[in-house]
């Protein structure tokens, strides 16, 4: 890899490794060391298992301070959801780590730069590389640092009422540069009991619909929706007051 390449990575990540070696390899996919033959380089096998434990850490460690009135199944729910591959695998491409893969000629040509599994278990590897030459402390800093979208979202959303319109509007601004847009499709019942009906369109695309005793509830309701269309919110999303 590039001396160049490594530079760039390192700025992405706030941290500048001691050990370059560490980096080389969190970054090496095995597929590149089963066709160069005689290497004595490591793949980032062993890395990824460390920066699992270590990521569960700092995760679990931020849950505890963020959320203290959370029980210890809603911070499960909260951890899973930010350590999913879904999420790593994000955060991944965010950094740019896909690019600076070392990868077979196979996994290149079946674009293995971006596939979810091995960014995420290459950023996994990344954050043992920074554990490892910096020690816990600068792992932390670091992901909470490529973290921050992620964690500042979860925090909006995990409070006794979940904002779901605030979330999604954070998420269509990412990516899709575009903002939510409401409309009531249906009003029903008597003035004192009514019931309302809201759609939710993205682009002009309808992602949700949402009942409620007010426009408010139904369009907290719909934006939901639109958060479990585009795989934002599941059960085991950044909502602890489960529902």
């Amino acid at each position: 890899m590039q001396s160049g390449g490594l530079d760039e990575i390192q700025s992405r990540l706030g941290y500048r490794f001691r050990q370059a070696s560490l980096l080389v390899e969190a970054l090496t996919h095995k597929s590149f060391l089963n066709e160069a033959r005689g290497s004595e380089e490591d793949d980032n096998e062993r890395l990824e298992f460390l920066g699992d434990a270590v990521l569960n850490l700092v995760v679990s460690g931020y849950l505890i301070g963020t959320f203290p009135g959370a029980t210890e199944g809603e911070l499960s729910k909260l951890r899973s959801r930010l350590v999913s591959e879904d999420t790593l695998s994000r955060v991944a491409r965010r950094m740019g780590l896909g690019d600076a893969l070392r990868l077979g000629r196979g996994e290149k040509l079946t674009q293995g730069h971006d596939k979810p599994s091995i960014l995420a278990d290459a950023l996994e590897a990344v954050v043992a590389g920074i554990f490892l030459d910096g020690g816990l402390d600068a792992a932390s800093a670091c992901v909470k640092s490529a973290f921050g979208e992620e964690l500042a979202l979860c925090e909006r959303m995990g409070g006794a009422k979940a904002d779901f319109k605030t979330g999604l509007q954070e998420i269509c601004q990412r990516d899709f540069e575009a903002l939510p847009h409401y409309r009531t499709i249906r009003e029903t019942g008597p003035d004192h009991e009514k019931v309302f009906e809201v759609e939710i369109l993205i682009r002009g695309d309808r992602y949700g619909v949402g009942i409620g005793r007010s426009k408010k509830e139904a369009e907290q309701m719909a934006a939901r929706r639109a958060l479990e269309r585009l795989g934002q919110y599941k059960e085991d999303s950044c909502d602890t007051s489960g529902g």
